[in-house]
């Protein structure tokens, strides 16, 4: 007899539950959310059901379903969290932006809103069903980069909205490219730090050697000086600070998640510092931001009234820890802003403390669920732009939310899903059909033994 060992038996490959089902069930208890906040404003402000309640529900729950049918189809093993939160969120927003209008009977704007939601909701079937593999993208990198350049560029020949130059403005039609652009330079990142994440993690000089803290050589260090200069081109001639923050902070965290080197974090804090004191020291419309941040209640000192900052710091008072009940705040005293860059003042009056949080736990839970698409995936580039695409979502929050609170200076973006804006929400519909995309090819891997080495 030989000694020869019995081969150890092979354990097959198995594939984690697709979950579909949970996703309708979630799905249904969204809409239904959604339409009971609708009817909750008609009865607070007019004491009768609205008579469009039931035609909202029926499009909200018929968008939905569409959605949820391309998922099951094309993206069978993607996260069932994913869609119920954007459901959610999107109809949460046309509440808010509904109510508002109870208060500007001249300009409505929730029927706008609901036509975008549709384009957006159309925009996911399309990338869902059309996008098989995520990895397609990445051929595309330079082309993404040009474009979003382009996109950029474009509204500075336009006359400024409020300040800032970020709308193209056409008749009555008007769009944000830089919301589509934020896209495709996540795109261009996320190739870019993947194909050359080893020469940026493995070159430099240590400059402190008690924290190890080390710094790229100067030529790796072009990409991050080149962002920077971009940002802070985008902040000087378009004067978007939301934008410019948005960009570069993107790109620091995926410098960071591609190399793991504490020395981009410290780089990237400097230069936007740096780039942030001196326009927001010498730039007007920037500077008068930084002003109203530090000093929110100098024009009631002055005589002239509370500004937007002031009437949001008192709407989030008067909310208090349960809110005043839908459709009982005075939100709209905010003014013009009141319905995109103050929307959240709006959630925070009357729902309360408790109703805001349950929104930024949606949010941290829809972060969450891109984030873990990302540590699943096997390739570089997957991994990067599923953290860079929920990093737009949670820079966009952060952003915002400290603005209308006074944390740190307004921006002027739009809070994703929820704020009136049919380029913010069309882009994060994009953004979340990405996501099921790459959270597909993560839970759709065969997950089988673990390999030996030769």
């Amino acid at each position: 007899m030989t000694g020869t060992a019995a081969a150890p038996p092979s354990v097959p490959a198995v594939r984690v539950p697709r979950r579909r089902g949970t996703e309708v069930a979630l799905i249904v208890v969204a809409v239904l959310l959604s339409v009971y906040g609708y009817c909750d404003v008609g009865l607070a402000k007019n004491g009768t059901v609205p008579p469009g309640a039931a035609g909202y529900g029926a499009g909200l729950g018929v968008l939905a379903l569409l959605a949820h049918l391309a998922v099951r189809f094309r993206a069978p093993y993607a996260d069932p969290l994913l869609l119920p939160i954007a459901v959610l969120l999107n109809g949460l927003g046309l509440v808010l932006i509904y109510r508002l209008d109870l208060e500007t009977p001249g300009d409505e704007a929730a029927p706008t809103q609901l036509v975008w939601s549709t384009v957006g909701v159309a925009l996911f079937i399309g990338v869902v069903v059309l996008l098989r593999d995520h990895r397609v993208l990445q051929r595309y990198a330079y082309i993404c980069v040009v474009t979003a350049l382009v996109l950029m560029i474009v509204p500075i020949f336009f006359p400024a909205v409020n300040g800032a130059r970020i709308w193209i403005r056409i008749g009555g039609f008007s769009i944000q490219p830089g919301e589509f652009a934020k896209i495709l330079l996540a795109i261009f990142f996320a190739s870019y730090l993947s194909a050359n994440r080893n020469a940026l993690a493995y070159t430099g000089r240590t400059v402190w050697k008690l924290t190890k803290l080390q710094l790229p050589t100067g030529r790796v260090l072009g990409p991050i000086v080149a962002i920077w200069l971009l940002s802070v081109g985008v902040l000087v001639l378009e004067r978007d600070l939301g934008t410019s923050l948005l960009f570069f902070g993107l790109f620091v965290i995926l410098l960071y998640v591609a190399t793991g080197r504490t020395g981009w974090i410290a780089v990237g804090l400097v230069l936007a510092g740096v780039g942030a004191y001196t326009v927001g020291s010498l730039e007007p419309h920037v500077h008068s931001r930084v002003e109203d941040w530090l000093h929110p209640f100098a024009s009631i000192d002055a005589g002239e009234g509370p500004n937007q900052l002031a009437q949001s710091l008192f709407a989030f008072a008067a909310g208090g820890m349960l809110g005043t009940g839908l459709g009982l705040g005075h939100s709209i005293l905010i003014g013009f802003a009141a319905k995109s860059d103050f929307i959240l003042a709006t959630a925070g009056e009357e729902l309360g403390l408790a109703g805001l949080t349950a929104i930024f736990l949606l949010y941290a839970l829809l972060v969450e669920r891109g984030y873990r698409a990302g540590l699943a995936l096997r390739d570089a580039f997957g991994r990067l732009l599923a953290v860079g695409l929920a990093s737009i979502v949670a820079l966009q929050v952060f952003v915002i939310a400290g603005g209308v609170s006074g944390l740190i200076p307004l921006t002027g973006m739009a809070m994703p899903f929820l704020a009136q804006g049919g380029s913010s929400v069309v882009t994060n519909w994009i953004i979340v059909a990405l996501l099921i995309r790459l959270s597909d090819s993560a839970r759709g891997q065969p997950v089988g033994p673990p390999k030996e080495d030769a």
